[in-house]
């Protein structure tokens, strides 16, 4: 059986692969008005000014002075256009965004990256800083943490229920990870490949955010090898694609795949031929200066939001645009270009979307 027939197959039955580790927590009502209500994220604008174990806000330059750019007329309406979670490597601070302003944000100490993050419907927020995870609620409490062993890093998490979370966690060897979050047994381990077995200069650059699918599979976004692997529930191999430096690779619901390219600065769709069907190249966006595309989503209305991260190259960081939100056809609906109130971008979830965020497949994020 070919490896592209096999995919399709997995398309059709993988439903009930996920199953087994979704028992103790998997959402069984979705929610189809987002993945936080309006009303919920209200307990967000009510929260303490600072969390009992929340660090101090960073300093952080502004666009001022030499540093000072003139924001093109962008299409929508900035921070109002939707509600959403943000994070950006460089910033360890989370920010919900809401009703046109940051409402809420937690610092989290110096040291390492966030590089992954989602807010989930009962309002807690689940985070990769690297060398901790954890799990913060709208009053900032951690309710939730794992410390990676010595020589590990994790640049990826996702939510399997609200019991569960999967991590991908880099090392002499790499592994994907379930974890039970009642006590942090381990519920499913795999190795994964290295591109050396020994050389821990290699452990960094392994892997970004990698995605367990609503068929149950498991996506794997190898930056440093690059081509994006798909694993079924019994760890053989069943798709894989070519693609250079893939920082993030989500399934999407018409069963292609969505990549970013980090430096290389694209957002390609793959068929389950390995066929780029759609993409946005570096020079695609009139006026607009793509940098480091590390995430991108897929909105239920088709549209593809692109963060965009300026950056250590940029000469002037401000002036690379944080969000971009595109059509199919290319046209750029909602630009966010607002360094004043938020960092450089490498991950955001937006909240108005419908969908479960801990059930694998509801969004395409």
């Amino acid at each position: 059986m070919s490896k592209h027939l096999s995919l399709r197959i997995l398309s059709c039955i993988g439903c009930l692969a996920i199953i087994g580790f979704c028992a103790n927590g998997c959402a069984t009502k979705h929610d189809k008005t987002g993945a936080t209500a309006s009303t919920d994220l209200e307990q967000f604008e009510h929260a303490p000014a600072k969390g009992v174990n929340e660090a101090e806000m960073p300093a952080r330059k502004l666009p001022e002075g030499t540093n000072a750019v003139i924001i093109p007329q962008w299409p929508g309406t900035g921070l109002a256009q939707h509600p959403f979670l943000y994070y950006g490597e460089g910033n360890n601070v989370l920010y919900v965004v809401n009703h046109g302003r940051v409402v809420w944000s937690y610092a989290f100490p110096r040291g390492g990256e966030i590089d992954d993050a989602w807010l989930m419907s009962n309002g807690h927020i689940i985070l990769t800083k690297m060398t901790d995870c954890y799990e913060v609620t709208p009053q900032k409490e951690i309710v939730w943490s794992y410390h990676c062993p010595t020589n590990t890093q994790i640049h990826t998490c996702q939510p399997v229920g609200l019991d569960q979370v999967m991590v991908v966690q880099n090392g002499l060897p790499p592994h994907m990870i379930i974890l039970n979050k009642k006590d942090n047994s381990v519920v499913m381990s795999h190795e994964l490949p290295a591109v050396s077995a020994t050389d821990e200069k290699t452990i960094h650059p392994q892997y970004r955010n990698c995605r367990v699918t609503g068929q149950g599979t498991y996506l794997i976004a190898c930056l440093k090898q690059d081509k994006v692997i798909e694993y079924d529930r019994n760890w053989k191999q069943v798709w894989s694609v070519d693609s250079v430096t893939p920082w993030a690779a989500v399934r999407l619901k018409n069963g292609n795949t969505l990549i970013a390219g980090d430096n290389h600065a694209y957002v390609h769709e793959v068929n389950p031929d390995g066929k780029i069907v759609w993409s946005i190249e570096t020079n695609d966006l009139p006026d607009m200066n793509l940098h480091d595309i590390q995430t991108v989503d897929r909105l239920a209305n088709g549209n593809t939001v692109i963060c965009n991260r300026s950056g250590g190259r940029n000469n002037n960081p401000f002036a690379v645009a944080q969000i971009i939100e595109v059509t199919p056809g290319k046209k750029a609906v909602w630009v966010l270009q607002d360094h004043t109130n938020l960092p450089s971008c490498t991950g955001v979830q937006l909240l108005d979307e419908p969908g479960s965020p801990e059930h694998p497949g509801d969004l395409q994020h």
